[in-house]
């Protein structure tokens, strides 16, 4: 166990896995309660987008990901706005305009680059540097602040937004801004995840919480420890098993869905 970390990259990794472990479920869980479990999986594939450009305008593709994503955020709060009701149709068409996008540009540049689009569907936090996990404890820090701030009003609003209004809370606001840290958080989480996974590694430790917990406070702690327990396990397993680290990671959280869902069928009866 302790052999592992005689090696930067795990080490790189494993503190990676942890930061990512703290902030990821926060948001995962006001993903699920309002219903845009979907929103991670649309910035996951509009980020790629992001790549895309990077790569034809020879900027830092971390940028210019970070620029598509943050745009894309604000733009779903607005069609969630004017589709209220329709969400779904205007997630998935960004979605698929998103990784369209990227694979036009990225075949065109063939050859020119070397950028991989495998890369970035897939992830590998085995290659995490230190400057990135330094932006990812940064993040992970900026979400604890805000969620000690804003934990009521966003509280209020997931749970009844016309109440939130009337109280006088920035609807709008809060909610543009709860989007944009979640894409922010995708886009740094992409070269770790990958576009493919980030969504499942975002929703299911809440998931599995929201099946354990019997407040919202102790929903938010249990979906930190799931987060923190299977990245980490995953993360080992992969090493020592010599698989795709995310991969490993996302199958740990779907078998930990699946045994509490069997677990809690079987106290009901």
């Amino acid at each position: 166990m302790f052999e592992l970390l005689q090696y930067d990259f795990m080490r790189n990794a494993l503190l990676a896995a942890t930061a990512i472990s703290i902030f990821s479920p926060l948001l995962g869980v006001f993903l699920v309660l309002r219903r845009q479990s979907l929103m991670s999986d649309t910035l996951s594939h509009v980020s790629l987008a992001g790549v895309a450009f990077g790569v034809l305008l020879s900027w830092n593709p971390t940028l210019t990901t970070l620029i598509t994503v943050v745009i894309a955020a604000v733009f779903l709060e607005y069609l969630r706005t004017i589709y209220h009701n329709y969400m779904e149709i205007a997630t998935a068409i960004l979605m698929s305009a998103g990784l369209a996008i990227a694979l036009l540009i990225l075949n065109s540049s063939k050859g020119a680059t070397s950028v991989s689009l495998e890369q970035y569907l897939f992830g590998s936090i085995i290659t995490i540097s230190q400057a990135q996990v330094i932006m990812l404890f940064t993040l992970a820090v900026v979400v604890l602040i805000g969620f000690v701030l804003f934990l009521r009003p966003l509280y209020v609003m997931t749970f009844d937004e016309d109440t939130a209004f009337v109280d006088g809370l920035p609807v709008r606001w809060i909610s543009i801004a709860f989007n944009i840290v979640t894409g922010v958080a995708i886009a740094l989480m992409i070269p770790a995840a990958g576009a493919l996974l980030v969504s499942a590694i975002m929703v299911l430790p809440a998931s599995i919480a929201m099946r354990l917990g019997k407040s919202f406070k102790s929903v938010l702690l249990i979906s930190v420890l799931i987060s923190f327990i299977g990245l980490n396990s995953g993360l080992i397993a992969s090493y020592y098993m010599d698989a795709p680290a995310s991969a490993a990671i996302t199958l740990i959280f779907i078998v930990l869905f699946l045994l509490t869902s069997s677990v809690k069928k079987l106290a009901r009866r």
